[in-house]
């Protein structure tokens, strides 16, 4: 059966929480239901059918036709299904997913996979600041699921994360695992400084290399480990490149030593 269909009419003119268009939510209703949806707002009043044309389709598979950085909250706590945009979205995308795929063809704005309990989000673009990370006054970030940047991230990837992994094909910011509690960051481009700044547990993998590095961090050495090797295997099927890069010697620090020196980062040898 064909996707359930959401075409932008015009761009809109203030944020919008997409959170209720998600499979779960949508399932069984019908395309007048679906547009008297309200999407809540800074400003106006906005029901689905305002700022949308809806083709009717399966609820199980969306697709968004159209996006803007002021599309907040999309796949927020989405549980199955997938949805795809074909453009840009604002903040907290994929926040407190827990299953499903949701599918960026753009840009991603700041907090995506926010708490994200399970599923896949890949981005095609690049993910604003705090990829992952915790928002103001929660102690966890992500804590499960696998997200793909195509692109490059900002600042803060990783931020508290306590669960799951993250792949930064490009690019990552300052800070990137910051304050990490578990799980796994691996970033294909050249870190910013101080990747791993305080962080308890878990694995950061750098591929292209970081301009500054903690001094807070024990060189171990150049190692061949078997983890490798697994968890080359695991991101195969999202980054068949990076997972080839994976398959070799690393030089392993241990760190943060100014908090429990329980955490890792994987770097180039040399």
């Amino acid at each position: 059966m064909s996707a359930l269909v959401f075409t932008l009419r015009d761009a809109p003119a203030q944020r919008l929480d997409l959170a209720p268009l998600v499979p779960q939510r949508l399932a069984g209703m019908s395309e007048s239901e679906i547009a008297r949806i309200e999407l809540q707002t800074t400003r106006e009043r906005v029901f689905a059918g305002d700022m949308f044309r809806i083709a009717p389709g399966e609820a199980n598979h969306i697709v968004f036709e159209g996006g803007s950085d002021r599309f907040d909250r999309i796949g927020c706590g989405m549980t199955d299904g997938d949805i795809q945009v074909n453009g840009d979205v604002g903040a907290q995308a994929a926040r407190l997913m827990r299953s499903g795929r949701l599918t960026i063809n753009g840009h991603a704005g700041i907090w995506a996979a926010s708490g994200m309990k399970g599923g896949t989000l890949d981005i095609t673009g690049n993910a604003g600041d705090r990829l992952g990370g915790a928002l103001a006054g929660e102690t966890t970030g992500m804590r499960g699921g696998i997200v793909v940047v195509r692109g490059n991230a900002g600042e803060r990837a990783a931020d508290r994360l306590r669960r799951g992994m993250i792949v930064i094909e490009g690019k990552a910011g300052a800070h990137a695992g910051s304050r990490m509690i578990a799980g796994t960051l691996i970033v294909r481009g050249r870190a910013g400084p101080l990747p791993g700044y305080l962080m308890a547990r878990g694995t950061v993998v750098l591929a292209g290399g970081a301009d500054v590095l903690s001094p807070t961090f024990a060189d171990c050495g150049i190692h061949d480990f078997e983890a490798n090797a697994l968890m080359a295997a695991y991101i195969k099927p999202y980054s068949p490149a990076l997972a080839d890069e994976l398959r070799r010697p690393w030089q392993r620090l241990a760190g943060d030593m100014a908090v429990t020196g329980k955490g890792e980062i994987f770097y180039p040898p040399g």
